[in-house]
C-alpha cells in the first residue's frame, strides 16, 4: 500500500521551503503564500489545506512543533520548524521536481480527448470562450509581471511567472488555431462520420 504521507505535492513543498526560511505558525505560512503570489501555483483557497499538509508533514517527521506563541489579542499559535529529515527531502524534492517532467493529468487534454461529444458548433462557442478566457489571464499575468520589474523585483523570484506566461501564451495560440479550424470546416464531425470511424478502428470484440 502506497504511503500518501510521503507523496510530494506543491503545497507541501511550499511548507517545507517556508520552514526551510524560518519558523513560522500555519497562519503566517498562510499569509506568505498569499502576499508572494505564490498561490497561483499552489491552492491554498482553503486556509485548512495548510493545516491540513502540516499535519501530513508532522506525522511523517519532516517538521515539529517548535513552540506555542500566543501574542496579544490573538489566540495561541503552535510554531513550527523543519528537520534534518525534512530539509533533505526538500532537496530531494526539488532535484526531482525541477528535472523530472511529472506525468500530470489536467482537465483540458481530457477535454479534447472527448471533443465530439459536443457538436462542431458547440465546441467551437467553447473554445472561443476559452480563448477570452486566457487573452484575460495573460493580460493579468503581464501587467503583474511589470508591476513587480517596477518594484524592482529581481527575476529569481519571478521565473514561475515566467514560466506562467509562456504556458498562457503557447495554450492561447494553441486553442486559437484549433478554432479557426473549426470555423473554416477544415475540422469537423458527425454522427454517421464517427460510427464509421468508430467501426474502422475499433478493437475486434473477443470471443
Amino acid at each position: 500500500m502506497i504511503d500518501r504521507s510521503r507523496q510530494r505535492s506543491p503545497l507541501a513543498l511550499t511548507v517545507l521551503a517556508l520552514l526551510a526560511e524560518e519558523t513560522m505558525h500555519p497562519y503566517r505560512m498562510h499569509e506568505l503564500i498569499r502576499h508572494r503570489g505564490k498561490d497561483t501555483v499552489v491552492n491554498v483557497a482553503q486556509r485548512n489545506s495548510v493545516y491540513q499538509t502540516i499535519a501530513r508533514l508532522l506525522r511523517v517527521g519532516w517538521i515539529r512543533a517548535r513552540e506555542t506563541r500566543q501574542d496579544a489579542g490573538r489566540p495561541e499559535r503552535v510554531v513550527y520548524e523543519i528537520t534534518e529529515s525534512g530539509r533533505a527531502t526538500l532537496a530531494r524534492w526539488m532535484t526531482e521536481m525541477l528535472a523530472t517532467p511529472a506525468r500530470e493529468y489536467p482537465e483540458f487534454p481530457a477535454a479534447l480527448a472527448f471533443l465530439p461529444i459536443l457538436n462542431t458548433r458547440e465546441a467551437q462557442r467553447q473554445l472561443e470562450r476559452r480563448v477570452r478566457a486566457l487573452e484575460e489571464q495573460l493580460s493579468q499575468a503581464q501587467a503583474q509581471m511589470r508591476s513587480a520589474n517596477k518594484m524592482g523585483l529581481p527575476r529569481l523570484f519571478l521565473v514561475e511567472e515566467e514560466y506562467k506566461q509562456a504556458m498562457l501564451l503557447a495554450e492561447l495560440n494553441w486553442t486559437r488555431k484549433l478554432v479557426q479550424a473549426l470555423r473554416s470546416k477544415q475540422l469537423r464531425w458527425s454522427e454517421k462520420w464517427l460510427r464509421a470511424v468508430a467501426a474502422r478502428f475499433e478493437p475486434a470484440p473477443e470471443n
